[in-house]
């Protein structure tokens, strides 16, 4: 069946703010304040209230540990790896680096137990965080797999990781000025940057890089088109997408990159939702995938196989069987595994998931197509199942 979640994943971040920052009584300017207090005051202890904790993340990965959860057989549980500000302090002073607020992004005040949460890149410092707390950096898009799709307080961390680790690849790729070209410095607590140089002194912002994601329908006929790219998941078919282009709506990527990477023409399309991807490829690490019907006004599939290894058109019954529900479980109790070997030390080497996907996955169905944790998914399974809603 068709599975209704209330966000999709990385969306629905629990630290955003319910307030506008001017009415907000821990903004921004307002934490970093007081974290540059807590920092510069050794005697303060970690029982003070507020709290300050710490996400760190290596290379692009987070930190994080795993739990065995409850009986029933039930996959190991993955948590983040929030240190303490005080034992942080503690772990990077062994490097001999030494701590700041600008080093750190502000995510968010927790309303679960009134921590001021922070993300920072340790991965030219490499403090050691194994021991007996069996932690370790883990790949996001590992986690994504892992995460119970139906487990709020779950999805809910996943988006807190994917927007720390999006605001951190961007001040790594923000770190001079696109104009003037001298150094950039962070203000407001990490959400900004602006330059150094004080006759330019330009501000830069957070950009996410659209992303049209569509599923192309043949209404007459009652199939969708879906396409296989190289090097992918065996047997793995998706939705067509593309980015936009300077001077294009979005409705016109949709047709642009349906016609040149299948032939198919499109006529209408229609707007379904969107997804934060902060899993991207390392040059594009933060993406916006936007998520549309696209129906065709042509059926003949040219391929071109830059873009695809191929392109198909499937009936509903195809999909519904593709869309069965314990292939997916199995991908994510593999991953939850995987995430619980690597916090112990016992495997960092960080094997490919599509090499787990193919081995759990058991049943040789004729096709895959992405899990719950893609918006791809939930097209398909929106289109797949329209008929019983």
């Amino acid at each position: 069946m068709s599975m209704s979640l209330q966000f999709h994943a990385f969306a629905g971040n629990p630290l955003r703010p319910k307030l506008p920052i001017s009415h907000d009584p821990f903004s921004p300017s307002a934490a970093l304040e007081a974290l540059n207090a807590r920092i510069l005051d050794t005697t303060l202890s970690s029982s003070l209230s507020p709290s300050f904790k710490v996400l760190p993340f290596r290379n692009g990965k987070p930190l994080a540990s795993s739990s065995t959860a409850g009986s029933g057989g039930s996959p190991p549980i993955w948590h983040l790896g929030w240190i303490e500000l005080e034992d942080f302090r503690g772990m990077l002073g062994n490097t001999g680096a030494q701590l700041s607020g600008e080093s750190m992004v502000y995510l968010g005040l927790s309303a679960e137990d009134d921590a001021v949460l922070w993300a920072i890149d340790v991965s030219a410092k490499a403090p050691e965080f194994g021991g007996e707390l069996e932690l370790g950096f883990v790949e996001l898009r590992t986690l994504m797999v892992a995460t119970d799709w139906e487990d709020l307080k779950a999805t809910g961390d996943l988006a807190i990781a994917g927007h720390a680790k999006a605001l951190l690849e961007w001040h790594n790729a923000s770190r001079f000025c696109g104009h003037c070209g001298e150094k950039t410095v962070p203000v407001e607590a990490g959400r900004r940057k602006k330059c150094s140089n004080d006759s330019c002194k330009k501000r830069i912002y957070p950009r996410l890089d659209p992303v049209v994601i569509m599923l192309v329908i043949d209404r007459e006929n009652d199939l969708v088109l879906l396409g296989k790219r190289p090097k992918h998941v065996y047997q793995l078919w998706s939705c067509l997408s593309g980015f936009t282009e300077p001077g294009e709506s979005l409705e016109e990527a949709v047709r642009r990159e349906t016609w040149e990477e299948t032939g198919i023409e499109v006529g209408e399309v229609v707007y379904h939702s969107s997804q934060p991807w902060p899993v991207g490829p390392s040059s594009i690490p933060y993406q916006l995938m936007v998520g549309f019907f696209a129906y065709a006004k042509s059926l003949e599939i040219t391929v071109d196989k830059n873009e695809l290894e191929d392109a198909k058109w499937y009936s509903r019954e195809d999909v519904r069987k593709a869309l069965a529900s314990a292939k997916y479980k199995k991908a994510q109790r593999t991953a939850a595994a995987k995430v619980e070997q690597m916090c112990k030390g016992v495997d960092n080497n960080n094997r490919s998931l599509a090499t787990d996907f193919n081995v759990e996955s058991g049943e040789d169905a004729p096709i895959y197509v992405p899990g719950p944790y893609a918006i791809a998914h939930h097209l398909i399974s929106s289109w797949a199942f329209s008929d019983q809603m």
